[in-house]
C-alpha cells in the first residue's frame, strides 16, 4: 500500500537498486542500510512497516539481524523478508527459524517481490 515504509538492507549497491525500483514504483517509502548493524539501528529509529534483507552482509549477517529484531520488543512485530542468493533448503529453514516471514532467492522477479511485500503488509 502506498506510503508504507520499507527498510531494505543489502550491502550491494546494484542489488539495492534492483530491490528499490519495484518498491518505489508502487509508491512505498523506502529506506536503506548496507549492513545488519546499520539496518538494526535504522529499524529502531525509523520503525518501518516491513524489512527486506540480504543474508550475506558485513558486520552482522541477515540471520543475526533478523534474530535480534525478533528478540526486540520494539521490532518483533515487523515482518522480515529475506532476499538472498543463498538458495539451499537449509538456508531457508535457518532464515525462517530466525523469524523471517518469507525467504526469496536472487535473482528474483519484481512481481515476486511485490507479491511477498503485499502479503506481509496485509498482516501488519
Amino acid at each position: 500500500m502506498a506510503g508504507q515504509k520499507i527498510l531494505v538492507i543489502d550491502d550491494s549497491p546494484t542489488q539495492l537498486k534492483l530491490i528499490l525500483a519495484p518498491l518505489q514504483s508502487q509508491q512505498y517509502e523506502t529506506l536503506t542500510a548496507v549492513d545488519g548493524e546499520e539496518g538494526l539501528a535504522k529499524a529502531l529509529t525509523e520503525k518501518p512497516d516491513l524489512v527486506v534483507m540480504d543474508v550475506v552482509m558485513p558486520k552482522m549477517d541477515g540471520f543475526q539481524t533478523c534474530r535480534k529484531m525478533k528478540l526486540s520488543d520494539e521490532l518483533k512485530h515487523i515482518p522480515v523478508i529475506m532476499l538472498t542468493s543463498k538458495n539451499q533448503k537449509t538456508d531457508e529453514f535457518w532464515g525462517k527459524k530466525q523469524g523471517a516471514s518469507e525467504y526469496l532467492t536472487k535473482p528474483f522477479e519484481d512481481q515476486q517481490l511485490l507479491d511477498a511485500v503485499a502479503r506481509n503488509l496485509s498482516q501488519v
